[in-house]
């Protein structure tokens, strides 16, 4: 079967927050379909768009798997179930959130699916964490860096808040 390399973001702000990011790690990565190759640290970030709620904790993680983008989209939502997601407010608080920021380098918009995630670009919470690990990964429709796009980008606080997991942590 055919290898694809994908970046997923992560966050919480409900709970243990670092647990919550860790537990959806072992769970991505307990599919045969998928295997983690890297994941960033971790980051205390501040809410957007919805603003009464607690910081999150992000991170992102380069995750080589053989499903192809609608079933990761739905094997992703089926993590979101297992840990008790549930969608109240728009952008408002949650136990985990799970995105498919890039798919190698396709685009894809049909049936609910937007690949590359259409906010990434706007969103330090994910360019911070995206630079970490592939700062000259190119935006497939942008035709730029993630590192520049990170550049244009200054709205929101990302601090450091852990180093990346060890391995053992999320496999």
């Amino acid at each position: 079967m055919r290898q694809e390399a994908v970046y997923l973001g992560l966050g919480s702000n409900l709970g243990d927050k670092t647990a919550q990011c860790l537990r959806a790690l072992k769970e991505i990565s307990a599919s045969t379909h998928n295997h983690i190759r890297a994941v960033s640290s971790l980051y205390k970030t501040e809410p957007i768009g919805y603003r009464n709620q607690d910081w999150f904790i992000n991170c992102v993680a380069e995750v080589s798997t053989t499903l192809p983008p609608h079933p990761l989209q739905e094997f992703l939502h089926g993590i979101e179930r297992l840990m008790g997601r549930k969608k109240t407010v728009k952008m408002g608080p949650r136990i985990i959130d799970l995105d498919i920021l890039f798919y190698g380098n396709e685009v894809v918009d049909e049936g609910g699916l937007i690949i590359p995630h259409p906010s990434l670009h706007e969103r330090r919470f994910v360019l911070v964490p995206l630079a970490e690990l592939a700062p000259d990964l190119r935006h497939p429709v942008f035709k730029t860096t993630i590192k520049d796009l990170l550049k244009k980008q200054s709205e929101g606080g990302v601090e450091l808040y852990a180093p990346p997991p060890e391995r053992e942590a999320v496999q």
